[in-house]
């Protein structure tokens, strides 16, 4: 027979449960700045499983960053000098650089997203392949007078990422002033081994960015995933570096079984290096309180003859749907063709829908991914679009020979974003990232062939194929997509 204390302290445990589920279900609804598919899955995930769900919640259910660092990041890009703005307004990219009218408003959502103005006077330089560009990356700190400052996610102790770091103490042992930006998760094998201690002892400044800090701790300071994901190398106000690429070796030993990774990398000079700088100093103030204004104050803008560029740097600091905001504007402006190339797409439904309207409107709209996904979720979240997109037009191919991990996307010939962020949610909400939008044949060129290398090594994914898709597959797909918005 059941004791009556045990069935009374049953009720309890049930009546504390339900109340948790409730309490957690209605700060799910309550929490802004999400989209009504994450608040359904959280709904389902805490009211179908009582303790993982509220457990999930607990470290993977806000996207936020602690106040503290919210604040110093904003106090941060108050305080910098932004380069070559001097008004508030957003810039008539038509009006002051000559810009057609479908790719002009483009630089005003950036502008309002970072706050960089559209400057022309930029140029770039695509980079052969990763060792290429890492080989450029070392000659440049190697010439370095003043300053380098360098900021990755990944940083590895492999071959490339040892030259960068060789180049660093080089540099730092002469006199340059050498500011290391690693991410305390993506990065954590380099931090945690000798080198770092070998870069500080070289008299190279270094910050981890985002530690993790206690895991117990981790419920009350914000996802634990929620990571600096950038990509920049500034040397002397004169260089910036932007792309995909982290600082490792393509063959990425850490996870060789998808290797090689096959990255873009893009080597600019101009105005726009500037506007990388700035980003950099706000990541480097609001983990430290040395004060870089001095080194923006006294910069120079000089525009001469080149393209119009701008740097576009998000994260949950600066404003909520930033990333895809920008996306979709690029897609929507889009009159001939569209090239998109990615490794990761989880996108929200405007992305998705833009995609599909652009095929729709005739334009050649193209999305190349890897075949073999170092992710098994977003692997199966991305195939559960495939059918959609197929069905509006959109051509899509599967790159077999490593982990596609470029993130490019070209328009009309004429207009390239290139950077660190990808086509899927965790970019759109977790990363703080950094890309460069640009208008200008050449180069433009330059990075359409690159993909249309991609596409030629590629394999077709045609709709019949999917079509044909076991229903086992199409089922574990889009269960995988159901969870998506809570990634």
């Amino acid at each position: 027979m059941v004791d009556a204390r045990t069935v009374k302290w049953s009720w309890y445990a049930a009546g504390l449960t339900a109340s948790l589920q409730a309490l957690f279900i209605v700060r799910a609804l309550l929490r802004p700045h999400r989209q009504p598919a994450s608040r359904v899955a959280w709904v389902a995930i805490i009211g179908a499983l009582p303790i993982g769900g509220i457990l999930a919640y607990l470290f993977l259910g806000e996207t936020k960053l602690t106040p503290q660092r919210v604040l110093r990041i904003r106090d941060a890009m108050k305080r910098l000098p932004v380069p070559g703005k001097t008004a508030e307004a957003l810039i008539d990219a038509e009006k002051e650089f000559g810009l057609p009218p479908r790719l002009a408003p483009l630089f005003k959502v950036g502008q309002s997203i970072s706050g960089y103005p559209p400057m022309g006077g930029n140029t770039a330089r695509l980079m052969k392949d990763s060792n290429t560009a890492i080989d450029a990356m070392v000659a440049d700190i190697d010439a370095a007078k003043e300053h380098v400052h360098v900021c990755f996610y990944i940083w590895l102790a492999d071959g490339n990422g040892m030259k960068v770091a060789d180049a660093v103490m080089r540099a730092a042992r002469r006199g340059v002033v050498c500011r290391v930006m690693a991410d305390d998760l993506g990065s954590r094998r380099l931090i945690h081994s000798g080198h770092w201690a070998d870069m500080e002892q070289a008299g190279v400044f270094l910050v981890r960015a985002l530690p993790l800090g206690s895991v117990l701790l981790r419920p009350f300071r914000g996802r634990f995933d929620m990571r600096n994901h950038r990509k920049i190398v500034v040397i002397d106000n004169r260089v910036t570096y932007c792309g995909s690429q982290n600082c490792a070796d393509p063959e990425f030993r850490v996870k060789a079984r998808f290797a090689p990774w096959v990255d873009l990398l893009a080597r600019f000079e101009g105005p726009v290096v500037l506007q990388n700088q700035h980003l950099f100093a706000t990541d480097w103030m609001a983990h430290t309180n040395e004060d870089l204004t001095p080194l923006l104050a006294s910069a120079k803008v000089q525009e001469g003859d080149g393209f119009v560029a701008q740097v576009i740097g998000t994260s949950a600091a600066v404003r909520y749907a930033a990333m895809p905001e920008t996306f979709v504007s690029i897609m929507n402006s889009a009159a001939e063709e569209l090239t998109v190339t990615t490794p990761y797409y989880v996108p929200d439904e405007p992305i998705q829908a833009a995609l599909c309207a652009a095929a729709r409107r005739g334009v050649k709209t193209t999305l190349t991914m890897p075949k073999k996904n170092d992710s098994w979720i977003v692997a199966g979240a991305s195939r559960s679009y495939y059918r959609d997109l197929l069905e509006a037009g959109v051509k899509i191919y599967e790159y077999p020979h490593g982990l596609l991990h470029t993130k490019a996307m070209t328009v009309d010939g004429r207009m390239t974003l290139i950077g660190s962020a990808n086509l899927d949610r965790r970019s759109f909400d977790l990363n703080f990232e950094n890309n460069i939008q640009l208008v200008d044949d050449a180069f433009t060129q330059a990075v359409r062939e690159r993909q249309q290398t991609y596409i030629d090594a590629s394999n077709e994914v045609s709709l019949e194929e999917v079509v044909n898709w076991p229903k086992t597959r199409v089922l574990w797909n889009n269960t995988l997509a159901m969870i998506g918005p809570i990634l």
